[in-house]
């Protein structure tokens, strides 16, 4: 398929798929449960840590997660008691346990007793996003107690690890959706910068279009097929995320 009808047929494809009924059965519903800006960047991050398995199930962890926080996280992370953190202990994600649980709420709080926003964890002095990723990682496990079984959970282009978690999160973040589905309230990092979530629904359309030759879902997978779609729109090209997961998903149904 030439590149122009490429275009055309993803580029109809995100029409469809990037719309607010879009929000409801996914993940970023979590986020836009919220109007500040620090608790939707909190929910977001715990929505798409959460995310992986069954959608209505990651939904309904998340939920429950916030409700610990009073669905006031910012607020909680600043002035919460250690009695207030009795109610995690008995809390479980798969194989999200009580003690990355704590270690969250406890590098959360850390951050933001220092920071206005979560958007400087990730922006840094750096040249690209892969370095972003991995210094992230290297912030988020700063603190001295960092439990070793908690890295899983945090992925980072240094494990040759897709980040899909952590670059969907972005995606929500930073993306400026004139449909109101993405939220682009971070303005340090730009659009064309981000990297394409990948999961098993976007690599098996992104071949089936040719956008994607590597056979593993990799930290270089991410980087083939981002390279390509930035050939379709340099200044937005994670917007085919929508397009390529969104074809994925209703096949399935």
């Amino acid at each position: 398929m030439k590149i122009d009808e490429l275009r055309k047929q993803l580029d109809e494809l995100v029409v469809h798929f990037n719309q607010p009924n879009f929000i409801y059965n996914d993940p970023i519903s979590i986020p836009h449960l919220f109007q500040k800006q620090e608790d939707i960047e909190i929910a977001g991050f715990i929505a798409a840590v959460f995310s992986w398995g069954n959608r209505q199930t990651i939904i309904n962890k998340s939920k429950e997660f916030l409700q610990l926080m009073d669905n006031s996280p910012h607020d909680f992370l600043i002035n919460h008691e250690e009695k207030d953190l009795k109610p995690f202990s008995a809390f479980k994600h798969r194989t999200f346990q009580p003690s990355d649980a704590l270690y969250f709420i406890e590098f959360l709080r850390s951050h933001y007793k220092e920071n206005v926003s979560l958007e400087s964890a990730f922006y840094a002095d750096k040249p690209n996003m892969e370095q972003r990723l991995i210094n992230f990682n290297t912030s988020f496990f700063g603190l001295e107690y960092a439990p070793d079984r908690t890295r899983k959970h945090v992925p980072t282009p240094e494990r040759k690890s897709t980040c899909k978690r952590l670059n969907m999160f972005l995606r929500w973040m930073v993306r400026e959706d004139s449909n109101g589905v993405d939220f682009g309230i971070w303005k340090s990092i730009s659009p064309s910068e981000l990297l394409c979530p990948i999961d098993v629904h976007v690599s098996t359309v992104a071949r089936e279009f040719g956008l994607l030759v590597r056979s593993i879902n990799d930290w270089k997978a991410v980087i083939e097929l981002t390279d390509n779609l930035r050939r379709l729109d340099a200044q937005d090209p994670v917007k085919y995320d929508f397009a390529l997961f969104g074809l994925g998903v209703t096949r399935n149904l």
